[in-house]
């Protein structure tokens, strides 16, 4: 399926249900959106699959050829900004059942939303597991250029792949190819969705370890891709949320970086709910799931 069909035929179902909190229940996109490419011509080292994105049925996105930003705008914006990146294990992008419905309900309460396509580390680009996060770079300084405040909100594999950048702002993954390179890369603020924080056994299981670092990955590549690692006393504030029968993200992913946050004295809030699973986007109907957006919500206002 194209992904202009896709998006217009999401467009055409704002009638749908939803919640009395109007969090859960309607993955429509905001009418006015935008795109932007994140790099001038070829994206670092090259490569990349043929052919045109694919978009599945139920919104995720594969087959990334031009990496870029979705840019959502609230009617009456509030002078901030949040940089979405859903999840999919690295193998694909979460979009409708994660990023969208989030840029939706952030740019209603006034919030530039801004929805990361980046690449995947198996589409055969050269620079292979650091394609991704050299997209979440880009993309953030892409974003400081045109906004005041900048936040994250990253999705299971998406939030493994925001917790890498704003830990490491500092690190390199690309040698800089304009002016625009040689900016700080960095958020002032962070929220990890039941993401995937630590490849380090016993945490070795997942999708993302599997195309970041193989199976038979060291001890050391464990730890080089592993979040928690990279906390420092100037890491972002943290807001992080997972459900405990969690079976995709091991659940003491969370407790492993509220950990981290706490042994650097940066702020970290946490939501951990009885319920839910993995891949719960706004809330999942049901479980105490749906309450963590108003958390969020009351967050985003507070710091």
């Amino acid at each position: 399926m194209d992904r202009r069909q896709f998006l217009i035929g999401f467009a055409a179902a704002m009638i749908a249900p939803q919640s009395s909190a109007g969090l859960v229940g309607n993955n429509t996109l905001p009418g006015e959106h935008s795109h932007i490419a994140l790099w001038n011509g070829v994206p670092p080292g090259g490569g990349g699959p043929s052919g045109s994105e694919t978009l599945s049925a139920k919104g995720a996105l594969s087959n990334i050829t031009c990496p870029s930003l979705s840019v959502f705008r609230p009617k009456t914006p509030n002078g901030q900004s949040v940089l979405i990146a859903a999840g999919g294990g690295y193998k694909r992008i979460e979009m409708g059942s994660e990023a969208w419905p989030a840029a939706r309900w952030l740019s209603a309460l006034g919030y530039t939303a801004y929805v990361l396509s980046y690449r995947l580390p198996d589409e055969s680009w050269r620079d292979g597991n650091l394609v991704s996060l050299q997209d979440a770079q880009r993309a953030l300084r892409i974003i400081r250029r045109r906004e005041k405040y900048v936040s994250v909100l990253g999705f299971s594999a998406g939030g493994h792949l925001l917790g890498m950048a704003v830990t490491r702002s500092d690190f390199s993954s690309y040698p800089a190819g304009d002016a625009l390179d040689q900016t700080p890369a960095y958020a002032d603020r962070a929220a990890l969705i039941y993401p995937v924080i630590t490849l380090e056994t016993p945490y070795s299981h997942t999708s993302t370890h599997k195309l970041l670092v193989g199976p038979h990955a060291t001890a050391a590549a464990n730890a080089q891709w592993s979040v928690q690692n990279f906390v420092t006393a100037t890491t972002p504030r943290m807001f992080l949320v997972q459900a405990e029968d969690d079976p995709i993200s091991d659940p003491h992913n969370t407790l492993i970086m509220a950990a981290a946050c706490l042994r650097e004295r940066v702020p970290v809030e946490m939501y951990r709910y009885s319920s839910g699973g993995h891949g719960f986007g706004m809330g999942k109907p049901g479980t105490p799931t749906i309450e963590w957006p108003a958390r969020y919500k009351a967050w985003l206002r507070a710091v």
